[in-house]
């Protein structure tokens, strides 16, 4: 199979293919249940699996059912078919794929369970235990998506309904590393990551892995109920045995004699359920149905709220979430080499080139004495040389006219007058965050030590640029503009390059949001929904951003929330036919 690079559509054109603009989300969010409906004689459809969503995790369960034989029915809510894995950028993580087998590349059960568990529970971890240190459900969840993952993309592979290759990534002519390919317990850092494509081999994306799967379904004469949106399950003897849905005025009665499994999204586009559950949400790249409605759903049935305070984390522009909570991009990957990233007091809290999800944690900081989260506002700093050489690089702007966003200054010091009447002026949205009276200074400060460590090369604070993972995705996310004055980085550390000593100097202000929230019901290596007592719902399964992530806060690699969606959708449709009762 061929990777052309230009016929491979950049990661900013992947992500936001596929969007929807709809004028207001509350459409599509979804009235909470108060209790589970009960069994009526009539049904107007009937199945043998029912699955909520037709993104990664619905479609993958759908094809999995399918293929085995059941009759399947598709439901979404949404007016097109994918969900949010349209916009993504469809890379799926999954170890011990057969790509890395092809290329002699071990992905050993133990060592690559040490490294998730590590990564997902660090103040848990203990690798002399049996179980790492983890709770034995939470060490099942990932023992389940290693044992599964790879069978996972290959039956799709098989059935013909989805198609994948290794993620190389051109810009480096390498694999692409993990997203915490240093750690020690880390011995397979590239490979796990695998691109979706057509059958020629061109990089399809997201919107591309999800019409594969839907065109699939649809060949083999799977309805797919699209504006159904699912309020309620049907409850019999014990089991769920049907949903309830809204079509327009319509209510839809829709029966599953084996099992409900819901892929349904997060709900990041939910206000009452962020505000009660998130640490700061400001904006979402979820399609605008995340309105978390599998939450008071399952809770009818008596289901148990895993962690719901989960989200696949990435900074966004304050300013332009503010104008609406649904954005097409986050700022992923921060380009830029002469640039930096400061809190209110003026001051570096973080390697800027860490990937997003782990970079946005620093905005949850809290500081005891002060009793504040100081960093709960982020401002990132940059000069001419990375606006002309990086400008189109998501945040930054192609030009300093085209960006309401963008606040400019002649020196630092005007930069930080002009960054506080910003914070003023939006006042209203961020609370009695403003920045310190030393800021001005300490900004000064942070820029000179920057210098000093760009020009030897090392990052004394946070070893920006010293582990593959910055240096890879850089090249990735900060490729240098066609036609830019500015040269090549002559420095030792291709990350970092000193701020001009003369300004212009700019800004760009970042909150935290996120690709999707991740918390939800607990699930257990089945992907069955738990109740109160640990003991699974009997027929109703989940997978995806509308359950309890089975790796908590961590985020493997490039890929990583479609892997587990893809993954645990196909567990649950198996273990469904496998051992669910016929209803």
């Amino acid at each position: 199979m061929t990777n052309t690079p230009p016929k491979r559509p950049t990661r900013r054109e992947a992500l936001i293919r596929g969007g929807l603009t709809i004028g207001g989300l509350a459409a599509w969010a979804v009235a909470p249940a108060a209790e589970g409906a009960q069994p009526a004689a009539k049904w107007d459809h009937e199945a043998d699996v029912v699955c909520v969503g037709s993104g990664a995790a619905g479609c993958a369960a759908a094809v999995t059912a399918a293929a085995a034989g059941a009759k399947v029915i598709v439901i979404e809510k949404l007016p097109t078919t994918g969900g949010t894995t349209n916009k993504s950028a469809g890379i799926a993580w999954i170890p011990n794929n057969r790509f890395m087998s092809a290329q002699g590349l071990r992905d050993d059960k133990v060592d690559c369970l040490r490294y998730l568990a590590r990564y997902s529970y660090p103040g848990e971890y203990d690798p002399n235990s049996p179980t790492l240190g983890l709770s034995t459900p939470a060490y099942r969840l990932l023992e389940a998506f290693y044992a599964h993952g790879a069978a996972t993309v290959e039956h799709l592979e098989e059935m013909g309904a989805a198609h994948f290759q290794e993620y190389k990534m051109w810009h480096v002519n390498r694999l692409a590393p993990d997203y915490a390919d240093h750690l020690p317990e880390n011995c397979a850092p590239r490979g796990r990551a695998l691109e979706p494509v057509d059958r020629s081999g061109t990089y399809v994306g997201g919107a591309g892995l999800a019409a594969q799967m839907a065109e699939w379904l649809r060949q083999r004469g799977v309805p797919i109920l699209l504006e159904h949106a699912v309020t309620a399950l049907v409850q019999e003897g014990g089991r769920v045995v049907g949903v309830e849905a809204r079509t327009g005025e319509r209510l839809v009665r829709i029966r599953a004699r084996r099992a409900v499994i819901f892929g349904s999204g997060g709900y990041a586009h939910n206000p009452e359920l962020v505000a009660r559950h998130q640490p700061g949400l400001y904006g979402s790249c979820a399609m605008p149905g995340s309105t978390g409605d599998f939450i008071p759903i399952a809770g009818a049935m008596g289901a148990s709220m895993g962690t719901l305070g989960t989200a696949w984390r990435t900074q966004v522009v304050l300013e332009e979430a503010l104008q609406s909570r649904a954005i097409g991009l986050g700022a992923f990957v921060l380009p830029g080499d002469s640039m930096i990233v400061v809190n209110k007091y003026g001051r570096r809290v973080v390697n800027e080139k860490i990937n997003y999800n782990d970079r946005t944690e620093t905005h949850f900081v809290y500081d005891p004495v002060a009793k504040e989260y100081p960093n709960r506002f982020q401002f990132m700093v940059f000069d001419e040389r990375t606006l002309d050489g990086f400008g189109g690089a998501f945040p930054l702007p192609t030009t300093r006219a085209s960006d309401p966003f963008l606040i400019g200054g002649a020196t630092l010091a005007e930069l930080a007058t002009n960054i506080q009447a910003r914070m003023q002026k939006i006042g209203a949205h961020i609370g009695a965050y403003r920045l310190a009276p030393e800021f001005a200074a300490t900004l000064e400060q942070a820029v000179a030590r920057f210098n000093g460590y760009a020009a030897a090369g090392k990052d004394a604070e946070f070893e920006r640029g010293l582990h593959d993972y910055d240096r890879d995705w850089h090249a990735v996310f900060s490729p240098m503009r066609q036609g830019t004055a500015q040269p090549p980085n002559p420095m030792p550390n291709v990350t970092m390059h000193p701020l001009s000593d003369q300004g212009p100097f700019y800004a760009l202000i970042l909150g935290p949001g996120a690709l999707d929230t991740c918390g939800g019901p607990a699930i257990n290596e089945q992907a069955q929904v738990l109740d109160c007592a640990d003991r699974p719902i009997l027929g109703l399964y989940g997978a995806g951003n509308c359950v309890a992530s089975p790796s908590g806060r961590a985020y493997y690699g490039a890929g990583h929330t479609i892997g587990v969606a893809l993954t645990f959708g196909h567990i649950a449709a198996r273990h469904a036919l496998a051992h669910g009762d016929t209803a």
